[in-house]
């Protein structure tokens, strides 16, 4: 689809740090994390949050009272006047999210939407099924976060098994992923060069971490939590996630916690509430689907769809981010798209900074605007791969004034 109303007003986005499962972000509720730093957002932006009349949240780990989400979000912030749906589309979840936000006001429906994406993956919850047929009227059991990542319903496998079939079909072998997986990792290090200023600016730093009341600040964070040291040497010493398979712990990414979020509106609101020089215009948003088991695969189609309906060549692209949970995914992208490895991902990845499902490709759009606004602008394309075989594409354009 196309868009020619939507607007990012330039520095209208943040995002928090990404902790590292079980860590500093553990204890947050999404919902009540999202609005405070939605809120000290708007704050800092001098941004008036009654001025919103529509809101987007992009939810896939459901916490306590989420049944609420975008009506609790929103009177939390001081817009109550306000509301909007709750999306949930896996990995997706993030560009999905930023698109629906687009087609309110590509519609002349809304004027200024907050598009808000936030997960925990942490302490996911654990649900009971009730099944009147089940042995003894046994219901059914799944833990929300782990057996999701685990189990496809329908393709019968996991998100690892789809790596593992891509490397074996492809023919891409654990040195390549490695020698991926180890050049992301040199491309992070930029965004923490002198003093993490590409990170900072678009996120707060230091961070500080309250308690699960939102109250008592119990932890300060630098920057991204949980990101390990990685060498050659390193990476090489891995062993496989499983047994005959090229896929280790340091080609894939981890589970993860935090949030994003940013300003949607039409052209006037971006030209009034925009922090610099640079227009920020959604031109696309596309899907794709590939066969089952062959999740990896989804990101390219995704992004050839997401060009054409901008009309946008590839060769006229600035910047390329990918949501790449598995290096072997990221090799394909690169291969199919015909674009060297070192002109993706600038400045960081899922694979190196975590995945807390919704937010991921949020803040590759967010990463993706900063870095064509030092290049002085340009076409940005975002692509990432989704559960269900399944992918989402975004193009946006960055104008200096």
């Amino acid at each position: 689809m196309r868009f020619d109303k939507a607007y990012i007003p330039y520095g209208a986005y943040w995002s928090t740090p990404f902790c590292r499962w079980q860590g500093s972000l553990a204890h947050r509720h999404s919902v009540q994390f999202a609005a405070e730093v939605a809120g000290a957002a708007l704050k800092a932006r001098g941004l008036d949050p009654k001025a919103l009349d529509g809101l987007a949240l992009g939810l896939t780990v459901p916490q306590k009272s989420s049944f609420y989400g975008g009506p609790w979000l929103t009177a939390l912030i001081g817009a109550g006047a306000v509301t909007g749906p709750v999306i949930s589309q896996a990995c997706a979840t993030g560009a999905r999210t930023l698109a629906n936000a687009a087609l309110e006001v590509e519609c002349g429906g809304r004027n200024a939407v907050l598009a808000v994406a936030c997960d925990r993956t942490s302490n996911g919850m654990h649900v009971y099924y009730p099944n009147p047929g089940g042995p003894g009227g046994k219901g059914d059991a799944e833990d929300w976060v782990w057996d999701n990542f685990s189990h496809d319903p329908f393709a019968k496998n996991s998100m690892l098994d789809t790596a593992e079939r891509l490397a074996k079909e492809a023919g891409y072998k654990r040195e390549e992923q490695d020698s991926l997986a180890l050049l992301r990792y040199r491309q992070y290090a930029d965004a923490l060069a002198n003093d993490s200023a590409f990170l900072k600016r678009y996120m707060t730093l230091p961070f500080e971490v309250k308690d699960a009341w939102g109250k008592k600040v119990v932890a300060t964070l630098t920057g991204d939590e949980g990101v390990p040291p990685t060498t050659a040497e390193g990476l090489a010493k891995l062993r496989p996630a499983l047994e005959g398979g090229s896929v280790t712990p340091g080609t894939q990414t981890r589970p993860a916690d935090g949030n994003c979020g940013a300003l949607v509106v039409s052209q006037g609101r971006a030209t009034e509430w925009g922090r610099g020089p640079f227009e920020v215009k959604l031109l696309s948003y596309a899907e794709a689907r590939t066969a089952p088991g062959t999740m990896p695969r989804a990101p390219a189609p995704a992004a050839k769809a997401a060009l054409a309906d901008a009309g946008v060549a590839l060769k006229d692209v600035a910047a390329i981010k990918l949501h790449n949970p598995f290096a072997v995914g990221d090799l394909h992208f690169c291969r199919d798209l015909g674009v060297a490895p070192e002109k993706v991902n600038n400045f960081g990845s899922p694979l190196v900074w975590g995945h807390p499902q919704g937010p991921t490709g949020m803040r590759l759009v967010i990463e993706l605007v900063e870095e064509l606004a030092l290049k002085g602008g340009g076409f940005g394309l975002m692509s990432g791969c989704a559960a269900g075989d399944s992918a989402a594409a975004i193009v946006v354009s960055v104008k200096g004034a």
